[in-house]
């Protein structure tokens, strides 16, 4: 069933205009599918001089990680995940904000072991690929709540 925004809010510690996705359209235990309008909005957070670079898109798949990692512990906020490396990222665009469909965040755990996880992920909008890569994931297994320490 799909998710709203205050559902994934509940998984995530961003909060306000900081939580950059609108719903989760579909998951299962390997891969979340998220969408986002907020790359759109004057007020965006990741906004520098009025502009939504594309590497600002790491932000929405790390979110959609993150409430990946939440439904599959049974709707439980996960402990705090920090990123620790990026890998073949690739932008096929320079920004975001100029993108006028909504994104479309596909987020798929390839390994996870203990408090390490990796993940590919992928931005489109329109059936148009505008970021990918894959992204290292330590997990705080010492601070199970959610906030960063």
């Amino acid at each position: 069933m799909p998710m709203t925004r205050d559902g994934l809010a509940a998984l995530i510690p961003h909060a306000g205009a900081m939580c950059l996705l609108d719903g989760v359209l579909s998951w299962d235990g390997g891969r979340i599918r998220c969408i986002a309008r907020s790359h759109r909005a004057p007020d965006n957070p990741l906004r520098h001089a009025g502009r939504l670079a594309a590497l600002s898109g790491v932000e929405y798949a790390s979110q959609a990680m993150a409430v990946h990692g939440g439904l599959t512990a049974g709707g439980h906020r996960p402990a705090a995940g920090y990123l620790a490396s990026l890998r073949d990222l690739v932008c096929h665009v320079a920004r975001l904000d100029d993108v006028l469909e909504d994104l479309v965040i596909d987020a798929e755990n390839l390994t996870g072991e203990g408090s390490r996880v990796i993940y590919a992920f992928s931005i489109a909008a329109a059936g148009r690929e505008l970021l990918s890569g894959r992204a290292a994931v330590v997990i705080d297994a010492g601070n199970a709540d959610g906030r960063a320490a």
